[in-house]
């Protein structure tokens, strides 16, 4: 068995301990959090020399697990620390810009390599995509999964929104393209769409399905059936794009270009 070490890095408060309770609890992984592990140690040294003997500590007490998964969970400064900590996955909460200790905001370094830069405390979005990291997910077809269906002409931030939102529940969205190019003003193509669906989603890759759909103006159902129809509230920003305004654009933008 080949142990995996996961390292949780960012600022104080970015949101590192939140999350990783979550994959720990998840993998059913050993958990070193920095400030326990001080705690323990009654040490609370943050000059340089401390912070390389607590990271150096916190590799000692990973190698010792029996565990198949080691989370740990600490800010990790310096590029030296991940040298020294050598994990096999990086998560970098890139949640906030500055905490609330102006040495460890001076000291903070952005990791030059990472596996995922995490950039919302929204554990439950981000669960998905740090597990997949570890353990490469497969697209179950029997799994609980959830629906959008539109025109997508084109896809843009307002799609992406509503996908985050209904993404968290089930993990597994088939977004359904109706099949309108041609018809009125939808000048891209099913093809066209999905290219940039999947451009835009790209660490969701393994959890969502892009299909083709009939032009479907109307769900109906009789009695009580095994799925509900759900409207995803967003913020006025949000719902204020246009991809009518969008594709106006788009056509200044080409005229120009002639």
């Amino acid at each position: 068995m080949k142990k995996k070490i996961i390292l949780i890095m960012g600022l104080p408060g970015s949101g590192k301990t939140t999350i990783a309770k979550k994959i720990v609890n998840i993998l059913k992984a050993d958990w070193l959090n920095a400030d326990k592990i001080r705690g323990k140690y009654n040490d609370w040294d943050f000059s340089r020399s401390g912070i390389i003997r607590q990271v150096k500590r916190m590799k000692d007490l990973a190698k010792s697990s029996n565990n198949k998964y080691v989370v740990a969970d600490f800010v990790c400064p310096m590029h030296d620390q991940i040298k020294i900590f050598k994990p096999d996955f990086i998560f970098w909460m890139d949640t906030i810009k500055k905490s609330r200790f102006k040495s460890m905001n001076n000291q903070f370094k952005k990791p030059k390599k990472f596996d995922l830069r995490i950039t919302s405390q929204n554990v439950e979005l981000w669960k998905y995509l740090i597990i997949d990291k570890i353990i490469k997910y497969k697209w179950n077809n029997k799994s609980a999964t959830s629906q959008m269906l539109g025109r997508y002409q084109p896809w843009h931030l307002g799609h992406r929104t509503l996908f985050e939102n209904i993404f968290e529940k089930y993990g597994q969205v088939n977004i359904q393209v109706k099949d309108v190019n041609g018809l009125g003003d939808n000048p891209f193509t099913f093809n066209q769409i999905k290219k940039k669906i999947i451009k835009d989603l790209k660490d969701f890759k393994n959890r969502i399905k892009v299909t083709k759909s009939p032009n479907i103006v109307e769900i109906n159902y009789g009695r009580t059936v095994g799925y509900k129809i759900k409207k995803i509230n967003l913020s006025k920003k949000i719902q204020s794009i246009s991809a009518t305004k969008i594709r106006n654009t788009l056509r200044k933008k080409i005229k120009r270009l002639k």
